[in-house]
């Protein structure tokens, strides 16, 4: 309408006083509601060409959205583990920091396992004890053996001495009597020797990695224990947090409620997403200077800039299914995403995450312009284009003033 008002100045006027003052046709007589669609047809026609022309060009290179919100995500309260609340240690809305306990729930089963892994690392410092006695005894057999080797030994010795002396003091069957003893003996201490080592091993090696299994085991319980209890892991505000004890919570089904973080990105408040036309995707850059109006702050204008733009529109995303895609399904084209932050700081200060938003962006060629590559039509094309931002900036601001009238006059609600 602006556009129209302004552009009819230029056009439609300028032929009604050519009408009048030239031509004598005053309004009423030769001019009236059923001529002047002929009498004033060079100025309405010259009126609407313009018109288009000024809205086109305005439109494009000073695109605007009514689809621009600050967005925020939630972070859902699950647990790892399903159980029956038993303590509930915050309530919904209150503010709460990463780390703050926010409810536990009740296992007999776990603290069963808990109990059981204990019970196993006191039954492996008991085996420890047995161990020790069972290698006192491996030792004093091993001397027990030692001791009878060492005495057969002597014996064998002693008597096959006497045998070789030809006088036939002990026979040849005796020393092998005692041969076979002294192998005895031998083969007895090998095998005392053998049930040491067993049991230095058995001590060494076997029951250290059972006590280790077993504190793992305790610690592995404990770590299972420690996830009936759930802590917030970022700073923000419950909201929906409405369990009891007694509810039964399952991460698969059912979340305990959720955090709305209250800063970073993710909060909504270190910026605004916005959705232009495609239109719009080859005078958008970042950098580019912008303007919004929101309804949780009324009859403000807040300077924003291009932070960021994402590099796909949204509709044509895909995903493998059993079916193939209908590109006739895709027919309403998607949006060129854009994220814009304040251009001073705490600009966004007041407008609530989610608010609806009303945005405008502004094409800059004074860099262009001052470059000297560009021939005189073009610095005087780009000065106009430049210059006609204005409008946009003047409607924004018409729209920040009717805004509240439109929401609750004529919107119904």
């Amino acid at each position: 309408m602006f556009e129209v008002l302004f552009c009819s100045l230029i056009t439609i006027l300028p032929d009604y006083l050519f009408r009048k003052y030239r031509q004598g046709k005053t309004w009423g007589k030769e001019i009236n509601f059923f001529t002047v669609w002929y009498e004033l047809r060079w100025g309405i026609t010259a009126c609407a060409i313009l018109s288009i022309s000024l809205v086109t060009l305005i439109f494009y290179y000073h695109p605007s959205t009514t689809s621009a919100t600050p967005m925020f995500r939630v972070v859902s309260i699950v647990p790892e583990v399903s159980g029956r609340v038993e303590h509930v240690y915050v309530k919904n809305h209150e503010k709460v920091t990463a780390g703050t306990p926010l409810f536990s729930m009740y296992d007999e089963s776990q603290l069963a396992i808990i109990e059981q892994a204990k019970s196993t690392i006191k039954q492996v410092d008991s085996e420890f004890s047995s161990a020790y006695s069972q290698l006192e005894v491996a030792k004093n057999n091993v001397e027990k053996a030692n001791s009878a080797y060492l005495r057969s030994k002597h014996d064998y010795d002693r008597k096959k001495n006497l045998s070789l002396k030809g006088q036939n003091i002990i026979s040849d069957s005796e020393v092998e009597k005692v041969a076979d003893t002294v192998a005895i003996h031998k083969a007895d201490l090998s095998a005392a020797k053998s049930n040491q080592k067993s049991a230095e091993a058995y001590i060494k090696e076997v029951l250290p990695a059972k006590k280790e299994s077993a504190i793992k085991a305790l610690h592995q319980a404990v770590i299972d224990e420690d996830k009936h209890t759930v802590y917030a892991h970022i700073d923000g505000e419950l909201q929906q947090f409405a369990i009891q004890p007694g509810d039964i919570v399952n991460p698969m089904f059912r979340s305990a409620g959720m955090i709305v973080p209250t800063s970073g990105d993710a909060s909504g408040k270190e910026g605004v997403q916005a959705g232009f036309n495609q239109l719009a995707g080859n005078v958008i850059n970042i950098g580019t200077f912008a303007e919004i109006t929101c309804l949780s702050k009324p009859f403000t204008v807040i300077a924003m800039k291009v932070d960021r733009i994402q590099g796909v529109i949204s509709t044509g995303q895909i995903r493998t299914a059993e079916t193939l895609i209908d590109i006739q399904e895709r027919a309403m084209p998607g949006t060129l995403s854009v994220r814009l932050v304040p251009l001073y700081e705490g600009g966004l200060d007041g407008v609530l995450p989610g608010t609806s938003c009303i945005a405008n962006a502004y094409s800059y060629h004074h860099d262009l312009i001052n470059s000297g590559t560009l021939s005189t039509t073009d610095v005087i094309y780009y000065h106009i284009v430049d210059t006609v931002g204005i409008v946009h900036a003047i409607i924004l601001r018409m729209q920040a003033l009717l805004l509240p009238v439109k929401v609750l006059v004529f919107s119904g609600h």
